[in-house]
């Protein structure tokens, strides 16, 4: 089963979670600050569960740290009303976010969404894919990306993102539509998460050697992955 490492400096909370998810069948490793879960995390952590607010090292310096090693899926808790904490989270590489308090069912619905983006890596003969559109590569068992002949080191989100503009180029695909197939959820009002994931994703991805833009903003539509020359 899947193996989840939360985060968390609010001991009531970290054991409440740590019960519901060895219910639904997760196994759950736990640390009450930064330090201690960026040294307890190695290859066998499938996902993460980070808090914004600890002491010392907040999670956004753990998330920034955890990056410069690390492309194990992270989905953050927040408090409510902080945007801001959302945003840097995304920017440094977060999958995705979920608000404080939250339900049992919302938690397990955004950990089930993000597993199934990663779980082509625990069996790279089911589903293994390859890719190609100009200069972009992609295999889909090893979760791996190229492009001009170099590797992207992709977050599991941005590789979705990719991979699914790979396969509608030239389509116009909404945030809604991004939300439901890459993030698996319905988009909110005030949700920034495609938005950040698209612009983290073109950060990476070299210019084109026409310089158009590979990834086009539709203002009040959506993005579309524009077709070679």
């Amino acid at each position: 089963m899947p193996h989840i490492l939360v985060i968390d400096d609010d001991n009531e909370l970290t054991s409440l979670l740590k019960e519901v998810l060895s219910y639904e069948g997760f196994t759950v490793s736990e640390a009450h600050d930064g330090q201690t879960g960026l040294a307890i995390i190695d290859e066998t952590i499938d996902l993460i569960l980070l808090d914004v607010m600890m002491p010392n090292l907040n999670g956004t310096e753990t998330l920034k740290k955890l990056r410069e090693q690390w492309q194990t899926p992270v989905l953050m808790l927040t408090a409510k009303g902080e945007e801001v904490d959302r945003v840097i989270g995304l920017e440094l590489g977060a999958d995705d976010y979920l608000p404080k308090p939250f339900s049992d069912r919302e938690l397990l619905a955004r950990i089930r969404a993000i597993l199934r983006r990663t779980q082509s890596t625990t069996d790279t003969n089911k589903g293994n894919r390859f890719l190609e559109y100009g200069d972009i590569q992609i295999n889909t068992g090893k979760q791996e990306a190229y492009c001009q002949g170099e590797l992207l080191e992709l977050t599991t989100t941005e590789f979705a993102l990719l991979t699914h503009f790979i396969e509608n180029p030239g389509s116009t695909l909404s945030k809604e539509t991004l939300s439901m197939d890459v993030l698996g959820k319905h988009l909110s009002a005030f949700d920034r998460a495609i938005d950040m994931h698209v612009s983290n994703l073109r950060k990476k991805l070299p210019p084109r050697a026409d310089d158009k833009p590979r990834i086009k903003t539709l203002r009040g539509r959506g993005y579309m992955l524009l077709l070679e020359s």
